[in-house]
């Protein structure tokens, strides 16, 4: 079928909920994609950080084909061993507790304000509060909607659900302060990814965990997209001064097949009981094949050490062009922040019309999430359609 074919469709059937860009993709491998016509791109985007072992890794194809020959679905009413395997997997490599799986990172993170309100129930407090921070994102159902500042404040799609509040970005003298008795949870990213690839500061989530520490409140750590390698390191926050009581994930986690996670550290471990959460597809055998596959892949040290290396070449290789005012991020997750006068929007296009695939979440701003399996090559030849780009 071809592109004009297939927007056609698009356009008269599906809600328009995306704009998007003028491509059709049909295959994929490692870093490249292919679209209809049978044009080569590199993908420096993986689906949003989800293909972050490469296109149609071989091991998790293998996984997911030997398993939905097998097995495919029979509800968590009933044991599997791969979900078994799996919580295994996630809480040995983390926080140490238990794990609650869904489809997404929406409903992981849905997952954790249940915890946190509970918790909080549990100790006394009659009308819980969520604290994050300005610009974070969380997702979109009307849960992780309330705690995210920024889509929250849409009048089309209120009334929010109560119970949520919001600082300024790393600002922590802000969040000490706003932090109190009724706060259930802090809930923040290590690193805001939509908002355009900006870090917590040490000196706020040192203050997240102070502040959590000393009312009760459980500290929350979004790893949806920081997560599984992506930064450098597993999780995110073992790059940081602090420990969190829960972290959420999803994307990276099934290679490419939708699965997210919340893990709970000891404290969080117990909260939820037989009937208070609940998911009809999550931890599903197909999924939990791919994500166990994607953790042999993720886990290897050589990998997660060639995630810092590559990550500093590709910062380096930016950094020196014209028209490039600094990188963000740590890994192989970068904002390219532009000098003033470069459209964003414009230099996104036309990248892709050149065969890089980026994401611009912001008119200054870049977005780069290339698959941790990127080659050396790969990065020099990004760089070098960056250079092309920007002196067009």
């Amino acid at each position: 079928m071809s592109l004009e074919a297939t927007r056609a469709l698009d356009e008269r059937y599906l809600m328009r909920t995306y704009k998007r860009a003028p491509v059709d993709f049909v295959r994929g491998e490692g870093a490249l994609l292919w679209d209809a016509d049978g044009r080569e791109y590199l993908d420096f985007l993986t689906g949003i950080s989800v293909s972050s072992v490469g296109h149609c890794n071989p091991r998790v194809v293998a996984a997911v084909s030997e398993q939905v020959g097998r097995l495919m679905h029979v509800s968590n009413l009933f044991y599997t061993e791969g979900m078994a395997r799996l919580a295994q997997r996630l809480s040995e490599s983390s926080l140490g507790g238990r794990v609650f799986f869904s489809n997404s990172g929406t409903e992981a993170v849905e997952c954790a304000i249940k915890i946190a309100r509970k918790h909080a129930h549990a100790r006394g407090v009659a009308e819980p509060e969520i604290v994050s921070f300005e610009g974070d994102f969380h997702g979109r159902s009307y849960g992780a909607l309330a705690a995210t500042p920024g889509l929250a404040r849409s009048p089309a799609l209120g009334p929010m659900l109560p119970g949520f509040r919001s600082v300024p970005f790393n600002d922590a003298e802000a969040l000490r302060a706003a932090v109190g008795p009724s706060t259930a949870a802090v809930m923040l990213e290590p690193i805001q990814g939509e908002a355009g690839v900006y870090p917590t500061s040490e000196a706020a989530l040192l203050a997240a965990r102070k502040a959590c520490d000393e009312v009760g409140a459980l500290l929350v750590l979004d790893e949806i997209q920081t997560g599984l390698g992506r930064t450098g390191s597993l999780w995110a926050y073992e790059q940081t001064p602090v420990r969190p009581d829960v972290i959420t994930s999803a994307k990276a986690l099934g290679g490419g097949l939708p699965i997210g996670a919340c893990i709970t550290g000891p404290l969080a471990a117990d909260v939820l009981e037989p009937g208070d959460h609940g998911s009809t597809f999550a931890g599903a055998p197909v999924a939990t094949a791919a994500a166990l596959a994607v953790l042999d892949v993720v886990a290897e040290p050589a990998l997660l050490r060639g995630v810092r290396e590559k990550g500093t070449a590709l910062r380096a290789g930016l950094e020196a062009l014209d028209g490039v005012r600094g990188v963000r991020g740590r890994g192989l997750m970068l904002g390219v922040a532009l000098e003033e006068g470069v459209d964003g929007p414009a230099l996104g296009a036309d990248l892709l019309g050149r065969g890089l695939v980026v994401n611009v979440p912001r008119p200054d701003t870049i977005r780069l999430l290339p698959p941790l399996v990127v080659e050396p090559a790969q990065i020099e030849r990004a760089v070098g359609l960056f250079a092309e780009s920007l002196v067009r």
